[in-house]
């Protein structure tokens, strides 16, 4: 029996969350109206029963964030969400406080939350005999510690493998919450590990770098972000099987990028691993080459999985730096000419920066850019790029599930069905067995009419014809195929 993967993709919205279906995803985790930890990114749960609807065809769960810490009166309110949000058909709630576990919540499985300080065997353990079907593990734990809690656990495990990282462990921070009286662990933190900061030691004292300047005013504990794509293996092998994507509050160009680079890491794996998606099996046609470092990117590190990283911090800029494209060769009176590093091809409305500085490309000449404003550089400074104009127009994915479509002839009329890798719906109709004048013809039209599966969710991978070729009309054809379609 092959093993069930999944890709589980972040949304602040619907749309979001329809853009991480097409790209990719297994599963998508979404805000609910209340009680997410991103208090920015709630839905209502029309708008989420909605969602359920629109990932049905495709086999892709939904699952709901309610992983803040709830006071007495919010745990009441939190459970008649849970209610409303099993009545709309989503699959799953992610939870950090216990306390729901003494409520009446209705049958959905429970994941729990990284913030419950999920990086030990028995507390991992624990979580499982108190019902958990799933546990998110700690960003910290490396593939050692991984294997310890697989070995003495049954529990589904879920990783992260992308996105932001937050500089306190398992997302618990409290300094928020200290100093600008926002608690992260009710949704609103306010980020104060993207803030800048001087160096003290502990006779507070001004501490120097390497060439004896003061270490001031510096992003300090500012974490570059998670990258493990290329430790997905290890990951597999470690006892993972969920693999999830940081990022509720990026836009969907972030999400269909992200998502899209690693279902192809995945499919790519998957075969020798004799495993597969825990989605529908799907075709997908992408209009770009996925590359992380081409939406929002801070740098990647892969935070402890093997080691100890000697920098995981960034320490010049809290926000996207995007890819290194090259260095400034030479300052003029208003334009930079670099060295570009090889393919890199810049465009007008591209934005560039530098440190925590940036600028728009206001004109480019090969090597040479005009900057909307001139910045204050020097020969040799290293230049990034955090806008691609090019790439974001040709980012655009399209998912469609494979199907096979047939017809054959019964006493009174013809059955229909249709099968995916893991479906099968049948349709028996009523109609008069009439000889066609045209027999080539009339099995062609046959063919061509089932396949017209337009705007939805499939693309006919094979139609079986078992029938004599009898005249059908046209419009026939097409409503028995939509009557089919609405079945499966």
């Amino acid at each position: 029996m092959k093993r069930k993967l999944t890709l589980l993709a972040p949304a602040h919205d619907v749309e979001v969350a329809k853009a991480a279906i097409q790209a990719g995803a297994d599963a998508v985790y979404i805000g609910a109206p209340r009680f997410g930890a991103r208090q920015a990114a709630g839905n209502s749960v029309e708008s989420i029963r909605q969602l359920v609807d629109y990932a049905r065809p495709y086999g892709v769960q939904i699952i709901v964030t309610l992983n803040t810490l709830l006071t007495d009166q919010e745990r009441k309110e939190a459970v008649t969400l849970a209610w409303q949000l099993y009545e709309a058909g989503v699959s799953a709630l992610i939870i950090q406080d216990m306390n729901l576990l003494l409520e009446d919540l209705p049958p959905l499985r429970l994941h729990a939350s990284t913030q419950c300080d999920n990086r030990t065997p028995e507390q991992v353990k624990h979580l499982e005999e108190l019902g958990f079907k799933r546990v998110v593990l700690a960003r910290e734990l490396g593939l050692k510690e991984i294997r310890a809690i697989r070995e003495k656990t049954s529990v589904e495990l879920e990783a992260f493998v992308h996105g932001a990282l937050c500089v306190s462990y398992s997302g618990r921070c409290y300094l928020s919450e200290v100093l600008m009286n926002r608690s992260a662990n009710r949704g609103c933190c306010a980020q104060m590990c993207r803030q800048r900061y001087d160096l003290l030691d502990a006779s507070m004292q001004e501490v120097r770098d390497d060439n004896g300047k003061p270490i001031h005013q510096r992003y300090l504990l500012s974490l570059q972000d998670m990258d493990r794509s290329l430790y997905l293996k290890d990951l597999i092998d470690a006892g993972v099987t969920t693999f999830k994507i940081e990022g509720r509050l990026k836009d969907k160009e972030y999400v269909t990028n992200i998502v899209a680079y690693y279902r192809q890491k995945l499919d790519n794996l998957m075969p020798s691993l004799n495993a597969e998606a825990s989605s529908e099996a799907s075709v997908y046609n992408y209009g770009f080459v996925p590359n992380p470092e081409k939406t929002f990117h801070r740098g990647g590190i892969t935070y402890f999985l093997q080691e100890r990283e000697q920098s995981m911090t960034s320490w010049e800029s809290p926000k996207s730096t995007g890819e290194f494209i090259g260095t400034v060769r030479k300052v003029g009176y208003n334009e930079l000419h670099l060295n570009l590093q090889p393919d890199v091809k810049l465009h007008n409305g591209d934005g560039l920066c530098f440190e925590d500085k940036g600028f728009a490309v206001n004109k480019v000449d090969g090597d040479i850019v005009v900057p909307n404003v001139m910045p204050d550089l020097r020969a040799g400074a290293r230049i990034f790029r955090n806008k691609d104009t090019e790439f974001e127009r040709s980012i655009w994915a399209e998912r469609r599930i494979p199907l096979t479509l047939g017809i054959q002839e019964t006493e009174t009329g013809f059955l229909l069905w249709a099968e995916t890798t893991g479906r099968r719906s049948e349709y028996a109709v009523d109609a008069p067995h009439e000889p066609a004048k045209n027999e080539e013809r009339a099995l062609q039209t046959l063919r061509e009419q089932l396949s017209k599966l337009g705007d939805t969710p499939y693309i006919a991978q094979n139609v079986e014809i078992k029938t004599p070729p009898y005249f059908i009309p046209i419009s026939q054809i097409n409503q028995w195929r939509r009557d089919l379609i609405m079945r499966l």
